[in-house]
């Protein structure tokens, strides 16, 4: 076994609008729980404390992830990693490089495993094996791993690997060309030469050679990720780099930055039932099918259908005779496509960003800090909200210039600050916040807190608060 350092770099940057309705901009496909009840997140993490290298992970997300991923993270038992936060998405090569710049400073040996967050590897005996021969072969090259195909995939990229030298899985070959997505017909030519693999989208190399390569091919984006990573500042477990300096970077792949450049790359082949869920097919795919191939997920009821995806998240979703459908249900809306068409999900998606609806971006239940609250009813001039405190947690001391609130709560135990007074509620028991009064909620127990949050106004916006404290640093 090596004795060479390696940290493990979780990618989570990503916003997953292909799987829209479930997976929207603040609630993306990563952190939501899809199978068996948990995340492609938290399988990424598991998946890395099953191989004894949760120790060292180093977490890369967004600005508006990083309290969902502190918190998936301590679901899984890892109280304090290291969660470095992008001011916005610049793909994977400047996120990669800030990786690297974070772990030379704590050992200058040390190797870095890339895995995004969102993709599912279900063979681990295989993949240990792989790791096993890419970190080896890591000590001179940066190396891809590349799938062995299962079928002619036209939403992947490929590699085309060389056929000389030792044959079979987990072994390591030179790289003859990255290939963009085919179409239908040249993946069943890749599939039918054997020379070329799925491109995963994990790497594995010396956080030294990295380095060394993307000065050499992109000092543009060095540059920018070093000022980024020297402007950077903590917050609790948080890394906040420096927004203007990282913007300067380059938006840009490593795929395209790095590794069709570099004359050092090289690809491990990995025999895994692996998939990125990019897609409702590749979610389909993922699952345990009834006897008509069917895969469900929540209330449903499917009679004499074949080939479907059924997800309900609220209500019972019933089907009838239908065939080769994805049907999605949420709270605030329903997608219904041929399964081999829902790739066009992403039209949808265009059209509400050009509309600036809502339902791009948020579900109707909205994940904070604190925990969540959810949006039960609206009309003119009110709003209803069913608010969740965690324990132990508290929202900010802020106000509202123009709308009033009126708190009843239903289950647990509140406190709550209401201009220059501090008092509990339990059970049954409401307040009143009139406008412009500062004002806080807090849960002192041990178990959520529930409540039923009635505002009314002339505006009933998000972005009215002013805010005097706050634990989380908004």
């Amino acid at each position: 076994m090596s004795t060479v350092p390696l940290i493990p770099v979780v990618l989570s940057g990503g916003s997953g609008t292909r799987l829209w309705p479930l997976s929207r901009k603040l609630y993306p496909k990563q952190f939501i729980p899809l199978r068996q009840g948990k995340s492609l997140f938290q399988s990424t993490v598991e998946r890395l404390q099953a191989l004894g290298h949760a120790d060292e992970l180093l977490v890369i997300c967004n600005e508006e992830h990083r309290f969902m991923a502190a918190e998936q993270l301590r679901l899984s038992g890892l109280e304090h990693p290291a969660i470095i936060l992008e001011p916005e998405g610049r793909n994977t090569a400047p996120a990669i490089t800030i990786a690297a710049l974070h772990a030379l400073e704590q050992n200058a040996d040390a190797q870095l495993l890339i895995l995004p967050a969102d993709h599912l590897v279900q063979d681990l005996e295989n993949f240990a094996k792989a790791l096993t021969a890419a970190r080896q072969a890591a000590e001179k090259q940066l190396v891809a791993f590349g799938v062995l195909p299962r079928h002619a995939e036209t939403g992947y990229g490929y590699i085309r690997f060389s056929t000389a030298g030792q044959d079979g899985p987990d072994t390591v070959h030179e790289i003859e060309e990255f290939v963009e997505k085919p179409d239908g017909e040249t993946a069943q030519a890749y599939l039918e030469s054997g020379d070329y693999l799925w491109n995963s989208g994990m790497f594995l190399f010396s956080a030294q050679l990295y380095v060394q390569e993307i000065r050499r091919l992109h000092t543009d984006i060095l540059d920018a990720c070093r000022a980024a990573h020297e402007g950077r500042r903590q917050d609790f477990d948080f890394i906040h780099l420096d927004a203007e300096a990282f913007a300067r970077a380059p938006n840009i792949s490593v795929d395209y930055a790095v590794m069709e450049k570099t004359d050092k790359a090289a690809v491990v082949r990995l025999d895994s039932d692996w998939s990125d869920i990019g897609s409702w097919h590749a979610l389909w795919d993922s699952f345990e099918k009834d006897s008509g191939g069917n895969a469900t997920s929540g209330d449903v009821i499917a009679e004499d259908c074949k080939g479907c995806y059924i997800h309900a998240s609220h209500r019972l979703v019933a089907a009838v005779g239908t065939e080769d459908l994805v049907v999605a249900e949420t709270a605030d809306a329903i997608l219904v496509a041929p399964r081999e068409r829902a790739q066009q999900v992403k039209d949808i998606v265009a059209g509400l960003k050009d509309e600036a609806r809502d339902e791009v971006e948020v579900h109707r239940k909205v994940y904070r800090p604190w925990g969540a609250y959810e949006s039960v009813d609206v009309g003119d001039r009110f709003q209803v909200k069913r608010i969740t405190v965690n324990p132990g947690q508290a929202l900010s001391l802020q106000m509202h210039r123009h709308r009033a609130e009126h708190w009843v709560v239903v289950k647990g135990q509140a406190q709550i600050t209401r201009g220059e007074d501090t008092f509990e509620l339990g059970e049954n028991e409401s307040t009143y916040i009139p406008a412009g009064t500062r004002h806080r909620l807090e849960n002192p127990g041990t178990e959520p807190l529930e409540l039923i949050e009635v505002q009314s106004g002339a505006y009933l916006g998000e972005d009215d608060i002013i805010r005097f404290e706050d634990a989380y640093g908004r």
